[in-house]
């Protein structure tokens, strides 16, 4: 959300930061709207004024039996009163109309941010490590002969439709491993605190975190008004919601292990083979908590969180700035992390780390006191630490091997009971 009196100070720099993403100006639509509303509240204090001025003056006029005058005030008190009550509630109604038009607006880019359309725009920053040469054909995860038996897409879509897996044996149990190494790693080693929250949400949730209202068709609803949470992004991030913090618990570091539910809305056609893209999913999130003044250093540590599970795990990846044209609706400044999939020769994202500055904490009313005085938003950032599924993919292709079995990355095994690979026939050994 974003603070009407910015815009009001300075509309040709907020036009410009939305001319930057590809949006036409809107600062004097909004400035209307600001300006009607004031202007409701003017008047309404205006006749609460004369309403209390005229009260004052019943009982004098009373007190000097001044009857007319009396009975004329009487009536002007009653008049005010109804007048202050109609003002009042259309103060109200022009207030919401203005935090509607502004709960449409994405946030603004960081002048840092790359300008451009789209994912081509995108800017590497780094790569880490050197893709294999295999010395044969590579497959994708869906084709590789130790994977079949235990990624059954066919029962899945007999269960649930497209785009939702059932993962078996060796696969599965790779799967949790994964997800139990990500979170072991950013709380033992990254002094993240660990934190387990619902998947049903309120409307206000997210809202807070900038799903709702623009963006309903990307998550499900339940009968009874609940959402499912498409990351727990949505949950970490709303901690602080309505909550004035102490400065000192600050910065607050969480992560958390959660299901996740998008409807993948406008991906017709995309990803539509292997488990790369789905309806249901798991997810490692990182979700911080700063003084706005520490944001920026905070998203560098995020992303760095997120690089070193794939440095654990052997996997070459890129790290890009996202341009203003690929940027979400809540971000600053975003990270993208790709991992190399060799069996797509790309790199696809695994990891999207961003920095929100103030614009999540004024939706969620979430503040602190600087130095102990007037209250302040917080910043939010929020990250992938990681994707599990994308992660499982990542592992099974990079870890192929030309008799279609799969090794499994050292750091894993801990986590596998010592297993490190997965045979050509599907089992853990």
């Amino acid at each position: 959300m974003h603070n009407i009196r910015a815009i009001r100070e300075n509309p040709e720099q907020f036009d410009a930061a939305l001319a930057r993403r590809g949006l036409s100006a809107l600062s004097s639509q909004l400035l209307a709207a600001d300006e009607a509303r004031r202007a409701k509240i003017l008047a309404s204090e205006t006749a609460q004024a004369e309403q209390n001025k005229a009260s004052r003056e019943v009982g004098a006029a009373k007190a000097r039996g001044d009857e007319a005058e009396f009975a004329r005030l009487r009536a002007l008190v009653a008049d005010k009163k109804a007048e202050v009550a109609r003002l009042n509630d259309e103060a109200a109604a022009e207030d919401a109309r203005l935090r509607a038009m502004l709960a449409e607006i994405p946030n603004l880019p960081l002048p840092e941010v790359p300008d451009g359309r789209d994912e081509n725009d995108n800017v590497e920053i780094r790569r880490w490590g050197t893709p294999r040469d295999f010395g044969f054909a590579p497959r994708e995860h869906f084709e590789i002969a130790g994977v079949r038996p235990g990624l059954d897409l066919a029962t899945a879509a007999k269960l649930s439709g497209s785009r939702f897996m059932v993962l078996k044996g060796a696969v599965a149990r790779v799967h949790r491993a994964l997800a139990q190494f990500m979170i072991d790693t950013h709380t033992t080693e990254h002094g993240l605190s660990e934190t387990w929250t619902p998947v049903l949400v309120r409307d206000e949730a997210m809202f807070g975190t900038g799903n709702l209202p623009k963006f309903a068709e990307d998550s499900y609803q339940t009968t009874n008004g609940w959402w499912l949470i498409p990351t727990s992004e949505v949950t970490l991030t709303n901690i602080p919601a309505g909550e004035i913090l102490d400065e000192a618990a600050l910065p607050m570091r969480m992560t958390a292990h959660s299901q996740c539910f998008r409807s993948e809305a406008g991906s017709a056609g995309k990803d539509t083979t292997g488990i790369l893209r789905q309806h249901q999913f798991e997810k490692v999130e990182m979700v911080t908590i700063c003084a706005p003044d520490q944001a920026l250093a905070e998203h560098e540590r995020m992303t760095a969180c997120a690089e070193a599970i794939l440095q654990k795990l052997d996997l070459p990846y890129r790290t890009v700035v996202l341009c203003t044209g690929d940027m979400g609706f809540g971000s600053q400044k975003t990270h993208d992390i790709e991992v190399w999939l060799p069996g797509q020769g790309k790199y696809r994202e695994i990891s999207s780390c961003s920095t929100c500055g103030t614009f999540q904490a004024r939706r969620m009313n979430a503040r602190y006191r600087p130095g102990g005085g007037k209250p302040d938003y917080v910043a939010t950032l929020n990250g992938s630490g990681l994707a599990v599924g994308r992660a499982l993919i990542a592992v099974l292709e990079n870890g192929q091997q030309a008799d279609g079995s799969v090794d499994l990355p050292a750091a894993l095994h801990p986590w596998l009971g010592g297993k490190t690979r997965i045979t050509a026939e599907g089992a853990l050994a």
